[in-house]
């Protein structure tokens, strides 16, 4: 363990093996953090936070300060972050509230560039990369390999599902589902499937396929959502993929991101 002379930490704070707390950093009461892990340096932990193994934290970082939150009063809700993960220069990692449920959570793997805000109560899967100035309200779930692009702002309890991009400078208002690609300006709007982002994690081409078949189905066909749904279900009842795109339609309480007309969608 390595801890600069500079740095604050409190001596009830747990830090496991090879931990280092770089200069003026400061770790509050009741931090906990894993194997590993580097406070590179300016770093300010405090709350009922813990931080896995093998992460980097970057200057200026915050977290696991009070949520935003005008009902909060000091509770001893909680940040929990996974293994693995960077979060670069003046990140911030809010703690959750009790009505939201206590925890704010980010998985294993994830990547968030810097002046990402991750709000109170959210939770983040793994092998998310968040892009520069990314800003998540209150409430959000992020699934498992999802993109957020540069300055994306989410709008509280949306969801953004498995393996979705979402492009740079987009206002989400509206869920996101998994495989899919959204953007634009004051509302985001969907743009078909994250065909690229698909290849690249092992997608076939026959499983792409079936998800542009089903995507013409639910968002293209012209039938409201439920008939659409109905159809799809029949149509693709042998795909994993399309009945998690149908969980989570039927899971939606914001509403889904309306998709743009064919003649708007770049082909790949």
């Amino acid at each position: 363990m390595q801890i600069h002379p500079t740095a604050v930490v409190h001596p009830h704070a747990k830090l496991d093996e090879d931990v280092v707390i770089g200069p003026f950093s400061v770790v509050g009461e009741h931090v906990k953090i894993g194997r590993g892990t580097r406070l590179l340096s300016h770093v300010y932990v405090e709350g009922w936070t813990e931080i896995g193994e093998r992460c980097q934290v970057y200057p200026y970082a915050s977290i696991g300060t009070p949520p935003q939150h005008l009902q909060y009063q000091g509770e001893p809700t909680r940040v929990v972050i996974g293994n693995d993960n960077i979060l670069r220069e003046y990140v911030t990692v809010n703690r959750a509230t009790v009505s939201g449920g206590g925890v704010t959570t980010i998985g294993h793997h994830n990547f968030l560039m810097a002046y990402v805000h991750v709000a109170h109560d959210c939770h983040l899967g793994s092998h998310l990369i968040m892009a520069n100035a990314a800003t998540l309200a209150g409430h959000i779930t992020i699934g498992d390999h999802a993109i957020i692009g540069g300055l994306v702002g989410i709008h509280q309890h949306v969801r953004v599902g498995a393996y979705a991009m979402i492009g740079g400078c987009s206002g989400v208002g509206k869920d996101v589902p998994p495989f899919m690609r959204a953007a634009g300006g004051y509302r985001a709007r969907l743009y078909g499937l994250n065909s690229i982002g698909l290849k690249r994690h092992g997608f076939s081409s026959e499983r792409i396929g079936v998800l542009k078949q089903a995507y013409e189905v639910l968002f293209r066909s012209g039938h409201r959502m439920a008939e659409a749904v109905k159809r799809a279900r029949e149509q693709f009842r042998e795909s994993a993929d399309v009945l998690e795109v149908i969980a989570f339609l039927e899971g939606s309480r914001r509403g889904v991101c309306r998709s743009v007309g064919k003649d708007l969608e770049s082909e790949e």
